[in-house]
C-alpha cells in the first residue's frame, strides 16, 4: 500500500494538502502534530506587498458552512520569505505558495519574488478581484483567467497550479484555458459568493456585503465541479470542498483529483488532516488498494 503521489513532478508523501487560509504557515498547527506527516500545507494567500485585510466582521458559522471575509490579510512577499518560509522549510513537507494580486503585474512581480526560494510549488489564485476591470475576479471570465496565466507563466521557474474560483461563468472553459496558457496543474474549488444578514440590525453581516462560502454544505458542487473539470483536462487536479472526513478525500480523488486540500475541517478539529490520513490507508489496505493511481478517474 502506498498513498504517494506525484504532481508537476513534487512527490507528495500522501495526498492530503492542509489548503490555503485556514493553515496560516502551520505555526499553530505544530502545536498539535508533527507538519511532516501531511502530504503539503498551502500557505496562507500571499499578495507582493503587505495587507491589513478587511474591517468588520470575518468569519460567520452558517449552516453546514462558513462565510468568510478576510481580505486576503498577510504580511507580504518579502516578509514571507524573510520570517515565514524559513519555519516551513523546517518542517519537512511539500510547501505550496498560493499568490494573489490585484493586477497582472502584481501576481507576475510576487511569483518572480518566489522563483529563487524553496517553495515547491506556486498555486495561483484567480479568484482575487481585478482592479482594472471594475473588480470583477480574474477566474470569472475564461479570456481574463487565460491573460494573467499566461503572463506568470512566463517568469514562474516553479511548478505552477491555478486555483479555480467556482464562481466562473464556465468554470470548465476557465480550467481548459488555463491549461493551454501554460498551468501545470489546478486546483479546485475556491469559496463560493454567499451573504448572511443581521435581522435585528437589519443589514448584512459583513462590511463588503459578499463573503467566501466554504465547509460541507459546498462539497456535493465542488465535487461535481472537480469530476467535469477532470473530464475536459489533462493535469493533475487538487480537489477542494467540504472535505470532512476520508469517505469525502476518496471520493474526489474517485472523481478525478490527485490530492485533495482541507479547509474548514481544520477549524473544527485541528488534527483532522491526520484522520483523514489514516483512513485512506485504513481504507486502501481493507480494499486491497496498492495505489491510489487504481481508484483515480474511476467513475
Amino acid at each position: 500500500m502506498n498513498t504517494k503521489v506525484n504532481i508537476c513532478g513534487i512527490e507528495f508523501k500522501n495526498p492530503v494538502i492542509a489548503a490555503s487560509g485556514t493553515f496560516g504557515f502551520g505555526r499553530e498547527y505544530a502545536n498539535y502534530f508533527p507538519l511532516s506527516k501531511l502530504g503539503g500545507i498551502c500557505t496562507k494567500g500571499l499578495t507582493l506587498k503587505k495587507k491589513e485585510g478587511n474591517k468588520g466582521i470575518r468569519i460567520y458559522e452558517t449552516t453546514g458552512g462558513i462565510l468568510n471575509s478576510i481580505g486576503l490579510e498577510n504580511p507580504g512577499i518579502n516578509n514571507f520569505i524573510k520570517e515565514e518560509l524559513p519555519f516551513m522549510v523546517e518542517q519537512g513537507t511539500v510547501i505550496i505558495a498560493n499568490v494573489g494580486g490585484s493586477s497582472i503585474e502584481d501576481y507576475v512581480k510576487a511569483v518572480d519574488k518566489l522563483n529563487e526560494t524553496e517553495i515547491d510549488i506556486v498555486e495561483l489564485n484567480i479568484s482575487c478581484p481585478n482592479i482594472r476591470v471594475g473588480g470583477m475576479a480574474f477566474g470569472i471570465k475564461s479570456k481574463i483567467a487565460y491573460e494573467v496565466v499566461t503572463e506568470v507563466r512566463k517568469v514562474c521557474k516553479k511548478p505552477l497550479i491555478v486555483k479555480l474560483s467556482p464562481n466562473a461563468e464556465n468554470i470548465v472553459h476557465v480550467a481548459e484555458n488555463c491549461v493551454k496558457a501554460g498551468a501545470d496543474g489546478l486546483s479546485l474549488v475556491n469559496t463560493f459568493a454567499g451573504m448572511a444578514i443581521d435581522i435585528e440590525k437589519r443589514k448584512p453581516v459583513f462590511d463588503n456585503i459578499i463573503a467566501g462560502l466554504s465547509g460541507p454544505c459546498i462539497k456535493p458542487i465542488a465535487l461535481r465541479m472537480v469530476y467535469e473539470v477532470s473530464k475536459a483536462v489533462d493535469v493533475p487536479i487538487l480537489g477542494i470542498g467540504g472535505i470532512m472526513g476520508y469517505k469525502d478525500a476518496i471520493e474526489f480523488i474517485m472523481a478525478g483529483a490527485w490530492a485533495v486540500q482541507i479547509g474548514s475541517g481544520n477549524f473544527i478539529k485541528p488534527t483532522i488532516t491526520l484522520d483523514i490520513i489514516d483512513g485512506i490507508e485504513k481504507f486502501m489496505i481493507n480494499e486491497g488498494i496498492k495505489s491510489l493511481d487504481e481508484i483515480r478517474r474511476v467513475i
